[in-house]
């Protein structure tokens, strides 16, 4: 009977053990997810709620500077041209901006993911400015093509192209074209080097051209990365804020609110004029605003590359 028993017992230890394992791992496991989580509520959750209560006031840096609760804030911004305007421009902005970091993200990846000589060192140039400061860079362009810069000097303009209203938004936008290509080319290189090499064999012995090949074969197997650039670089786009800030030495949108965005919107009402109710409203709306095209781009780009 004494043996029965502990040959009995021993699967049931067993079974103990194992289960005792797994609460370890699963403890573990709920141990390191808590510490980015908690970092992800307290940075980013309970920043955004706070931003949602302190719309409905009258805020300033102190806190409430006058009785009422509503959707006063809101209503202000809404009627606001001066935020019509900076809507207006990160659209312009966003719509120029994303489709040509895309295109020369692309052919960049296209031509160093050839057999050339110095292909790393190539690699490593078009990356730089995508790691080089923003800020450096702001400043560095804005002197070559200040009226009298080395750009106008070598070709004989006389414009002060960060200084007109007609041009400083295309100005940004090949700067930002620029500085952030390297990055894009990344991802495309990425995607390009996990293309199967039978694909290409198979074309080869048809004897199918090279432009047809990429059009037909290379630019369809893309569609993970045209999705993962349209979404992550297009929302990149819409938070804008450095070099119109810096371009315009301050969020007054000079000249003429030509350089007026939605982020430089909220900086200006919340540490320019410090009503933080005006900049909260607006922020949400802003939010609301991304997060709306980023559900459309979803079901409409991303239902299409899922296909």
């Amino acid at each position: 009977m004494a043996t029965t028993t502990a040959t009995e017992a021993a699967p049931n230890r067993l079974r103990a053990s194992m289960l005792g394992a797994r609460v370890r791992e699963a403890g573990w496991g709920y141990a390191f997810a808590f510490v980015p989580t908690a970092v992800f509520g307290l940075f980013f959750i309970y920043p955004l709620g706070y931003a949602v209560y302190i719309s409905f006031f009258h805020w300033g840096i102190l806190g409430k500077t006058a009785p009422g609760t509503g959707t006063f804030n809101y209503a202000k911004v809404i009627h606001d041209p001066v935020f019509h305007t900076a809507l207006k421009n990160i659209g312009e902005y966003t719509v120029a901006v994303v489709p040509l970091e895309m295109t020369l993200g692309l052919g960049l990846a296209l031509l160093i993911n050839q057999k050339i000589r110095g292909r790393n060192f190539f690699r490593s140039a078009f990356y730089f400015p995508s790691i080089a400061s923003s800020v450096a860079i702001a400043v560095i362009v804005l002197y070559v093509f200040s009226q009298g810069g080395l750009f106008n000097h070598a070709f004989g303009f006389g414009t002060d192209w960060y200084g007109n209203a007609g041009t400083v938004g295309w100005g940004i936008v090949g700067m930002n074209t620029w500085t952030t290509s390297g990055t894009v080319m990344l991802f495309y290189l990425a995607a390009l080097q996990a293309i199967p090499d039978d694909v290409y064999e198979a074309a080869a012995l048809d004897d199918t051209g090279a432009w047809r090949t990429f059009w037909k074969i290379t630019f369809p197997l893309l569609r993970p990365a045209h999705f993962f650039c349209l979404v992550v670089f297009g929302i990149g786009a819409l938070k804008l804020f450095d070099q119109p800030f810096i371009v315009a030495a301050g969020a007054s949108g000079a000249p003429n609110y030509s350089t007026m965005y939605p982020i430089i919107y909220i900086y200006n009402a919340a540490f320019g004029v410090s009503d933080f109710g005006i900049a909260a409203a607006a922020g949400v709306l802003y939010f609301i605003l991304i997060f709306a095209l980023t559900v459309v781009e979803r079901f409409t780009v991303g239902r299409q590359q899922a296909a």
